[in-house]
């Protein structure tokens, strides 16, 4: 009798911590939104925390340029990262012209790996850099299963989910903790959540990006730095071209200046956030189903996205 209270006791702990834990993101993401109006005194404003100048990788087309957007509604220059020299140009030029702030650009191929980090870092290395958003990445042009993936593209999500990540990070982190103050902001995905049928490669990326963030958040605390793991879900842009109905969004899909207007807000006050607080109820409840029941969504939530590709390139044909 004595052993089956005991063991009823350990469960409900242990009830009671998984569901903490899975709300744990959603919280901090409303306490976040509504300290300003009881706390007013305890918001500092992003320059004053971390510096005057972030940096946005992926910075020309979906979350990247509406991210950069909203740091400079903040007071923040801007250095814009990415591959196309002309969408940087009209970036910063629109930034500029808005916000009144300096902007810099840096044109570089994450996919080309360790060649493209010298001209970054020789790019930064005379600005103060106080935030740094790991914001670009790479998805399947539509699910797949592995040996449908062609090599070069599998490489692509390597080096531009995982090298840029920890590269850039790296880059970064050594100034901040010399000024002692910075902030890094690492994009992750819920697809850190379980393995992903049909788009393995991309989902293994994101579960590095989350170890990864975890890890030099504990790194590199004591040097007054603070590491954002941000993990939203669907969002309407061009990175899922494969489904007509992503890019066309909607309530759970928000657009991605919805999606970056609140993910700013949350930056400097929550460690471990959606972004946005649909996205965060939808975490919660994919955090309670068991991982097999995830992986079984997973695989017909994508099959279910490679029919709706190859429907619309059909369609397209005729």
């Amino acid at each position: 009798m004595v052993l089956l209270i005991i063991l009823a006791i350990i469960g409900a702990i242990a009830v009671i911590l998984f569901l903490i834990d899975s709300l744990w993101s959603l919280l901090e993401l409303v306490t976040s939104h509504l300290m300003p109006f009881f706390l007013p005194t305890e918001v500092q404003s992003l320059t004053k925390k971390f510096g005057s100048w972030a940096a946005v990788t992926g910075s020309t087309d979906g979350v990247g340029p509406e991210y950069a957007r909203e740091l400079a509604r903040r007071g923040l220059n801007v250095v814009l990262i990415s591959r196309n020299q002309d969408k940087l140009r009209n970036v910063a030029a629109e930034i500029e012209k808005e916000s009144a702030v300096k902007t810099k650009i840096i044109v570089a191929d994450f996919s080309k790996g360790a060649e493209v980090y010298r001209h970054i870092e020789e790019e930064l290395k005379d600005i103060p850099l106080g935030i740094l958003v790991n914001n670009v990445g790479c998805q399947y042009e539509y699910p797949a299963r592995l040996c449908e993936l062609p090599a070069a593209k599998a490489w692509e999500l390597i080096n531009v989910n995982v090298g840029a990540v920890t590269m850039m990070s790296r880059l970064a982190l050594s100034g901040m903790a010399v000024r002692g103050r910075g902030a890094l902001v690492n994009v992750c995905s819920g697809s850190e959540l379980q393995p992903l049928p049909l788009m393995a490669v991309y989902a293994a990326t994101k579960v590095y990006v989350r170890s990864l963030t975890l890890a030099i958040r504990e790194e590199y605390a004591s040097h007054g730095i603070y590491v954002q793991h941000l993990s939203p879900l669907f969002i309407a842009t061009k990175m899922n071209a494969f489904s007509p109905r992503l890019e066309r969004g909607g309530l759970l899909v928000p657009d991605a200046s919805t999606y970056a207007r609140h993910a700013v807000a949350a930056l400097g006050r929550v460690h471990d956030t959606t972004g946005y607080w649909l996205h965060g109820i939808q975490y919660f409840f994919i955090k309670v189903a068991p991982e097999w029941m995830r992986i079984k969504i997973g695989m017909y939530m994508n099959q279910d996205f490679r029919k709706e590709h190859f429907e619309s390139v059909r369609s397209k044909a005729h």
